[in-house]
This record gives structure tokens, C-alpha cells and sequence, in this order.
């Protein structure tokens, strides 16, 4: 199991692998302008800074800022994925609606792909 928080960050925020997140991505990227919000930078999701066992993440933009940690404790085998939100004003509360709904179930995808490429554990 790697121990680089770094490497972890880079394979949960890799939608390609999941099929279906993915999808929903590419939806979002189609959606946004409708509101007046700009489509994400390639690089939304880039490790900003790695503080001990965690990859710290963080995004502003006109409808939110959006900060992560990626969290793992190689030992005991966990993986620890932390959000949080600010949403900015109409934009960032009708965007974050439907994300709610999906959050936690994108999160869990997310790692369990993670897991089984960085692991190979299926």
C-alpha cells in the first residue's frame, strides 16, 4: 500500500477510472454555463501541499471554494477523504443542490477505484 497522501489524492480525483463519475463529470462541464459558471480548470483537483499523512487539496471559483484533505494511515489500512464547502450566493447553492445529493456515493466510488488501482485489491 503506498504511503504518499500525494498518490492517493491523484488516484481518488482520477475520474477516468470510474466509469460512471466520469459521466457525471463531463455532464457538469456541460451544465455550468448554463449558470454562468466557468468549466473547471484540468487542474482542479491538483495536491496543493502534503502536511504529514495528508494531501490537501483546494479549489476556489465564483460559486464555491472547495478544500479536501487526503488522508492515509498505511498501517492500518485506512483512506480518509474530508471536504468541506463554502458555497458563494444563488450560483453556488442551485450547483451544490444535486452535488449533495451524489457526494457521498461519487466519494465512495472514488476511493474504492483508488484502492483497487493503487492496491489491486478488488
Amino acid at each position: 500500500m503506498p504511503e504518499d497522501p500525494a498518490v492517493w489524492a491523484r488516484a481518488v480525483f482520477d475520474v477516468r477510472s470510474v466509469r460512471w463519475v466520469g459521466a457525471l463529470f463531463w455532464l457538469r462541464e456541460r451544465m455550468v454555463s448554463l449558470v454562468d459558471i466557468p468549466p473547471a480548470q484540468p487542474d482542479v483537483f491538483a495536491v496543493d501541499a502534503v502536511t504529514g499523512q495528508e494531501a490537501l487539496i483546494s479549489a476556489d471559483d465564483v460559486h464555491l471554494d472547495f478544500r479536501c484533505g487526503v488522508g492515509v494511515d498505511p498501517h492500518a489500512g485506512l483512506l480518509r477523504v474530508t471536504t468541506a464547502v463554502r458555497l458563494h450566493g444563488w450560483r453556488g447553492r442551485l450547483y451544490f443542490a444535486p452535488v449533495a445529493l451524489l457526494h457521498g456515493s461519487v466519494t465512495r466510488a472514488m476511493c474504492r477505484g483508488a484502492v483497487r488501482r493503487l492496491t489491486g485489491d478488488r
